[in-house]
């Protein structure tokens, strides 16, 4: 236990250290901020120099020798620089388009990219990957590489096309990603997934934050003026985000009142969501089977839309594209999978206290009939199955076999999972350092408020 606990205060120390070296602005202004509210006095400074108007003025001369404009005007036009530049790979690439995009105008690097089998793998019909070119003053090119995730292993791809003496080749390179923190934060002008947007935090991080407070928050209620900020994981590849992770810590300001939240996992144990004066923020069950998504259709009277007829919606409907995965909002066991009539393809989850999800029109199904399955797991992918005008979600919350309004899903909570005394110190630590952190995500907020 003992080493346990040292493990994991040498990973605050290493967090603590990445984030101070990473943001070190924002972080002197977090303290600074501290140290001021907290000293609650007056400052004053004496002057204790003489009256500037007492002191003597006098003038100076000096000749000064003209620069050698002329010779260093040739020194210029004799250096040879560097350019750098990325893109993004898109559907239909060429060798030429791709390479024009880059700034690369070389023939022989065109034609050595479009005949090459490797580059052709690496760089074509493969949307989204980053591409990054080292070109010559004279626009020819030096280096090119491509970089992406194949799997969740911890390590990345790096496809290389270098200029040699004797023309160009092309290798493959695996390395491991190095993980990493961001800070972000912002304010709420319509909503949080807009505010999430402005501030350049991906979907997945967003969808976290939504789940984290979603016991906490009415996210349809927020108000103008609302504030988050968030610490959450990076892995890089040659100083480039690849991937984003969870979030490490998470603050939401809305009506007047503040929550916070900490990611803490003891040596060996399961980690989850904390408050900072250690009470657990887990609950029975998620806000959302599917991430990042909008409802469609809520639970309420509405004109059927096949049927064409006014009828109770038994659930809600959250619109997303064909494929898109769905998750299990708590821990169960599913009690069918398979068609059902007008469902189509459907999920049904046993949870406790007579308690049931449904999660139907599923495009493909992940689980089988009396498997257990764990809050978040993907259990299948949004379709059109059934009786559906087209790719969506139906979710459906009962109890006992009577339908109850989804939305009030996450409000069903747990039981606080307390800290034992012999995790408290690391855990102070780790909610110390978050407090430090999430106060130099505002202050960017701050200063570019004013």
């Amino acid at each position: 236990m003992i080493n346990g606990i040292l493990a994991a205060e040498e990973a605050v120390a290493s967090r603590v250290a990445h984030t101070v070296k990473t943001y070190p602005r924002q972080i002197t202004a977090a303290i600074a901020t501290l140290l001021l509210c907290a000293g609650g006095g007056a400052f004053a400074v004496a002057n204790l120099g003489p009256d500037a108007s007492d002191l003597p003025v006098r003038q100076v001369f000096e000749a000064v020798t003209p620069l050698p404009i002329d010779s260093q005007g040739a020194e210029l036009d004799g250096h040879r620089f560097t350019l750098f530049r990325s893109e993004q790979t898109r559907a239909g690439d060429t060798a030429e388009a791709l390479l024009g995009r880059l700034g690369v105008a070389d023939g022989d690097a065109a034609a050595f990219v479009r005949g090459n089998a490797q580059a052709r793998a690496a760089l074509f019909n493969r949307v989204g990957r980053t591409v990054s070119a080292e070109l010559g003053q004279d626009d020819r090119l030096i280096r090119l590489s491509a970089r992406w995730i194949p799997d969740v292993d911890g390590s990345f791809r790096r496809f290389v096309v270098e200029r040699m003496p004797g023309g160009f080749v092309a290798r493959m390179e695996a390395e491991a990603l190095t993980p990493g923190s961001r800070l972000a934060s912002g304010v709420v002008k319509s909503s949080l997934f807009a505010a999430t947007d402005a501030a350049r935090v991906p979907d997945s991080i967003a969808s976290q934050l939504a789940d984290i407070f979603s016991g906490d928050v009415d996210f349809r209620q927020l108000r103008k003026g609302d504030r988050f900020a968030v610490v959450y994981e990076t892995f890089d590849a040659d100083g480039q985000v690849l991937r984003t992770g969870r979030v490490l810590a998470a603050e939401m300001q809305s009506a007047g009142k503040t929550w916070q939240a900490l990611w803490f996992q003891p040596p060996g144990g399961k980690g989850g969501y904390y408050r900072p004066n250690g009470d657990s923020l887990r609950k029975a069950y998620l806000s959302s089977p599917v991430e990042f998504t909008r409802v469609s259709s809520g639970f309420a009277m509405r004109m059927h839309p096949i049927l064409n007829s006014w009828r109770q919606h038994n659930g809600i409907d959250f619109a997303a594209p064909t494929g898109t995965p769905v998750r299990t909002v708590g821990d169960g066991k599913v009690d069918f999978a398979g068609q059902q009539n007008g469902y189509g393809n459907i999920v049904i989850i046993g949870h406790r206290n007579g308690q049931q999800t449904a999660y139907a029109h599923l495009s493909r199904i992940n689980v089988k009939e009396g498997e257990q399955v764990e809050q978040g797991q993907t259990i299948g992918a949004v379709g059109s199955t059934g009786w559906a005008t087209g790719p969506h979600l139906h979710f459906e919350f009962r109890i006992n076999g009577e339908y109850h309004d989804p939305s009030t899903i996450a409000q069903q909570s747990e039981g606080s999972t307390a800290l034992t005394a012999a995790l408290r110190p690391a855990f102070d630590k780790l909610a110390s350092a978050s407090r430090t952190e999430l106060a130099a995500a505002f202050s960017v907020v701050q200063a570019s408020a004013d």
